[in-house]
């Protein structure tokens, strides 16, 4: 690790500096995906209102209903950043929260340095793919906290309290992912007491006593959820979301993943890494590091989301395994010297040579990180990846023809319209799929893919202009269908009006 004793750039803290640079460098990107734009509309409307709302402001199907804005104090740093800064600046916010989380993790990593960096690499890697300006990033940031105060108190005998519940009531108004926290305690729990009751030995155990201390930090942190503008209702709250059946059924993220996709893999390569490294380590793992493992790898399989809480609360699992298997492959080859077992110490004869070319080394790592960094954070940049992957010409169309409402819309393009659109359009459907329930959900899809009710339900809801994918099997009827007119199109998406009253 980092040697605090020197301000020496030795080898050891030239490679520390280069994987902070690396995973600084790799979260520096284009930073919106569908869901940013109404996380950032919602901030907007909190900052110009004075208010958190409690109904829908922005859907015309559900407008006025109640709606738990669960991420709210994330969307005003969201919009803070983007009012102030633009892209550029929620880019770089983006890619702060990821180093910050990571540094909360290399606090608990027991290996050598390389292996570490290793660890930490595909940690960051598998981790990636959740890194967008969203609620959940600073999430994913109160997970690594969250995780390094259990690391410390099983292994440092750290403390809990004031800091969990203090932790909690923050969490609990940034976003719903705090049930997360509440996971990571319950590994603890579930871990430390099967220690004790098998007596495990081989690293260090939290008394029963101490495991007494760590339940009373459960239940205040518990307690203290109803501190936020919904009470009590976000105890309910995860239950409610993933009670949700469309969303395994039919949104990506929520489904299991999907192994063939390239970005998925490195979640498979860290997950039998582990197995291997635990397999290899020559002594009994600890109950505490395999329900870790056990609990994020089951929830990485039940959904591709969870993959990056894999990938970032098992990163010291990997090093710490990694660790003694390397050491022990080595010493069953009958090498008394295990190399990179060690930090690398410099004797004082080399060390000037040594110590300008780390520097040298050090200022190139600086220069071409600098370089990939500035690209994405060039307006031009944001503007390109805005018009290939969203309807950014059928909004200008919309902005500029002013086709009338209320409007049907893509699932997908919901968050960009309400960012873009509202209050002059209110969307049908966008990311909060709380507020919409599995019910309504459904009734979407059955209008997306032309099925017997997709007529009867456009014109129940009065809808006077659909907003859709190009290329979809609604869009194809709707060419088809008497009654509407197709009024724009290019390769993303295609409008078409109703060309009489609803009946």
């Amino acid at each position: 690790m980092l040697n605090t004793t020197t301000r020496q750039l030795t080898t050891t803290n030239l490679l520390v500096l280069i994987i902070f640079i690396a995973i600084f460098t790799m979260a520096v990107r284009v930073p919106a995906d569908t869901d940013t734009w109404w996380h950032l509309a919602s901030g907007r409307y909190i900052v110009e209102n004075l208010t958190i709302p409690t109904t829908d402001p922005f859907s015309h199907p559900k407008g006025g209903q109640p709606w738990i804005d669960h991420g709210w104090l994330a969307q005003i740093f969201w919009y803070g950043l983007y009012a102030w800064g633009g892209w550029a600046l929620v880019a770089l916010a983006l890619a702060g929260l990821v180093t910050v989380a990571f540094w909360f993790i290399w606090q608990q990593i027991e290996a050598n340095v390389f292996v570490a960096a290793v660890s930490m690499i595909l940690g960051a890697i598998v981790s990636s793919v959740v890194w967008a300006a969203r609620p959940q990033m600073v999430t994913f940031v109160l997970v690594a906290i969250t995780a390094y105060l259990l690391h410390r108190y099983k292994r440092q005998e750290g403390r809990l309290l004031p800091w969990l519940p203090l932790i909690m009531i923050f969490w609990v108004n940034i976003h719903g992912g705090y049930a997360i926290g509440f996971m990571l305690m319950a590994a603890y729990l579930l871990g430390e007491a099967v220690n004790n009751l098998t007596g495990h030995r081989e690293d260090p155990v939290v008394s029963w006593g101490r495991l007494k201390h760590l339940l009373l930090a459960v239940l205040l942190s518990l307690a203290v959820l109803v501190i936020n503008p919904h009470t009590w209702r976000m105890w309910l709250y995860p239950f409610q979301t993933v009670g949700i059946g469309a969303l395994r059924d039919f949104i990506q993220e929520w489904q299991s993943p999907d192994f063939h996709l390239p970005y998925v893999q490195p979640f498979a390569v860290m997950l039998l890494l582990i197995l291997a490294a635990m397999a290899r380590a020559g002594r009994r793992a600890d109950w505490t590091d395999l329900a870790l493992v056990g609990m994020w790898a089951m929830w990485g399989l039940f959904a591709a989301r969870n993959i990056a809480i894999f990938g970032l609360v098992t990163t010291p699992v990997l090093a710490r395994y990694a660790d003694l298997a390397w050491t022990l492959q080595w010493r069953d080859w009958g090498q008394s010297r295990v190399p990179f077992s060690a930090p690398v110490s410099l004797g004082r004869a080399g060390q000037r040579p040594r110590l300008a070319l780390n520097s040298v080394l050090l200022g190139l790592i600086i220069l071409a990180a600098l370089i990939k960094i500035s690209l994405p954070l060039t307006p031009g940049a944001n503007l390109k990846a805005e018009q290939a992957a969203l309807p950014y010409e059928a909004v200008e169309f919309i902005r500029r023809e002013r086709p009338p409402g209320p409007i049907f819309n893509s699932y997908n393009w919901g968050g960009y319209f309400i960012f873009k659109l509202w209050p002059d359009y209110e969307v049908y459907i966008d990311g909060r799929t709380d507020l919409y329930d599995d019910a309504f959900i459904r009734r979407y899809l059955s209008v997306m893919v032309a099925d017997e009710n997709w007529r009867q339900i456009l014109d129940e809801d009065r809808i006077k202009t659909v907003v859709i994918e190009d290329g979809s099997v609604l869009a194809k009827f709707l060419r088809l269908e008497a009654g509407w007119e197709e009024v724009y199109s290019d390769d993303l998406a295609a409008i078409f009006v109703r060309t009489g009253s609803p009946p």
